[in-house]
């Protein structure tokens, strides 16, 4: 399974996109505004194609497996250079991103207004149920293939 996220709006705060999912509009995507030199928490994922991995330790997949029956680890952006422990997850604005990729239905906000995710809890549960069964029928079949997400950025390095 191939994600494609096209980032086509961004601002001193934060960075807006779209996730296609085998050429479907999935859900919309908030991160962390451009920077030439990271600052860890603050700065958006390089663009690039990665590997989605799922994460079963740490504090983020205790906290997702009590709140959801269906979590079995988190969706782990792997090789992002310089960055670690990068998370597709939910949240509503800036602020909730840490340097990861959240989810939305929709967004709200624009020019001279902080933009917001809506209804990330809905967005995230049906993304990560389509890449869980996507790993999970590789696995079965014995296949190497492995979901990934291609950023891309529309909206320059703004």
């Amino acid at each position: 399974m191939k994600l494609v996220l096209n980032r086509f709006w961004a601002d001193e705060d934060s960075t807006i996109g779209t996730i296609f999912c085998c050429s479907d509009l999935e859900c919309f995507s908030l991160e962390d505004e451009f920077r030439e030199v990271k600052v860890p928490g603050e700065t958006r994922i390089p663009s690039g194609e990665y590997i989605i991995k799922l994460r079963t330790d740490g504090g983020m997949h205790e906290k997702y497996s009590k709140k959801f029956t269906w979590h079995e680890g988190m969706l782990e952006l792997q090789g992002v250079p310089n960055f670690t422990y990068i998370y597709i997850h939910i949240g509503n604005d800036d602020d909730d991103t840490s340097g990861c990729l959240l989810v939305g239905t929709s967004v709200t906000g624009g020019v001279d207004i902080n933009c917001k995710l809506t209804n990330s809890t809905g967005a995230y549960e049906r993304l990560y149920k389509k890449v869980l069964v996507a790993m999970q029928s590789n696995a079965v079949r014995g296949r190497d293939e492995q979901v990934t997400i291609k950023i891309i950025d529309s909206c320059g390095k703004r």
